[in-house]
């Protein structure tokens, strides 16, 4: 059962453009915190109202929405959440939440992107995906008084998806700016790693949980970037292999890790998510078999996303970016 996070910016007004001559973007916002702007509350958060709306429109659709807030992005950013659904439902479910917001925002005159990294040192807009395995009704990944209250089935899931980490992100995270999302410093996933009070891990287990059914854990790493379908599936055999071969996250050495190991006092192993896409197309070239149980994925198919993802690289590898003229220009 997965339940999605939708993180996006609404901006009063965006410009971009990109020509052998000439490339840039500007955008406009119509709200700025002076502080973080996590569950700001009225008259504060300007797109309450615009939220409000949009939950009313998402669940006509039968998008049912779990809550939604100001996040913690200081210049438009939101967030909703939606409820659990089983895997194909939540591809759907996607697909409409997105379709349903860009619309609704062009409706009002507002611009909406869920792009990960839209602003220069401002948060970035993930798609955290909450889940959990049922078996005769009963979550499957339960069990009190162990770690996070979950289970060695669940840490084997945990296993799996960690140690598949950096060939998933090709999936969950496969356009070039979802890379500049994943740095320290703005809550945002940067290591392979699992526990309870770390937002930088890639797997969190949420605190707050009471309720044994909704027992679970959250992958942090993936953006609206993502295919849903291919995203989820991928996370989904990943977390299969686990189980099937015990990858065991704390023999692996993934955690579990409440401290903050960016600190620099932090001595342990860390295990990284790769830096960049082109990192990620390496580590699924030599890491797929886990991809391909049941004839689910196949080697066309694979070769094709790779091949589609290194022409989006070449492109931004041969383009000369705004930010270069002022570092390089006057050399």
């Amino acid at each position: 059962m997965w339940g999605p996070e939708f993180e996006f910016y609404i901006f009063s007004k965006v410009e971009y453009d990109t020509r052998t001559e000439s490339s840039f973007y500007r955008i406009e916002s119509g709200e700025e915190f002076y502080k973080k702007g996590y569950h700001a509350a009225n008259p504060f958060d300007e797109f309450d109202d615009f939220r409000d709306e949009a939950c009313k429109l998402l669940r006509a659709q039968g998008v049912e929405v779990k809550y939604h807030h100001h996040e913690v992005g200081e210049k438009g950013q939101q967030e909703i959440e939606t409820y659990f659904s089983d895997l194909l439902t939540t591809g759907d479910n996607i697909v409409t939440a997105k379709y349903i917001l860009f619309n609704y925002a062009k409706q009002k005159g507002l611009n909406i992107t869920f792009m990960p990294k839209p602003m220069f040192q401002q948060a970035g807009n993930g798609m955290h995906l909450h889940f959990y395995l049922t078996k005769k009704g009963k979550n499957a990944f339960y069990k009190k008084g162990e770690y996070g209250n979950i289970n060695e089935l669940g840490r084997y899931f945990i296993g799996g998806m960690l140690k598949h980490g950096p060939a998933l992100a090709a999936f969950t995270n496969p356009s070039t700016n979802s890379y500049k999302r994943l740095v320290p410093g703005f809550e945002a996933p940067v290591a392979l790693t699992y526990g309870q009070g770390n937002r930088a891990s890639a797997i969190r287990i949420p605190k707050y949980i009471s309720n044994p059914d909704e027992t679970r854990f959250e992958y942090r790493p993936p953006d609206a970037t993502a295919n849903p379908y291919y995203c989820t599936i991928a996370m989904l055999l990943a977390g299969i292999d686990g189980v099937v071969n015990k990858i065991d996250p704390v023999k692996e050495g993934y955690g579990p890790i409440d401290k903050n190991f960016l600190d620099p006092s932090y001595t342990e192993k860390i295990h990284f998510l790769p830096r960049n896409l082109e990192e990620a197309l390496d580590a699924l070239a030599v890491d797929n078999d886990f991809l391909k149980r049941g004839g689910i994925f196949t080697d066309e198919l694979l070769d094709q996303w790779v091949k589609i993802k290194n022409e989006e690289i070449h492109s931004i590898n041969t383009m000369p970016h705004p930010f270069e003229f002022k570092m390089y220009f006057n050399l």
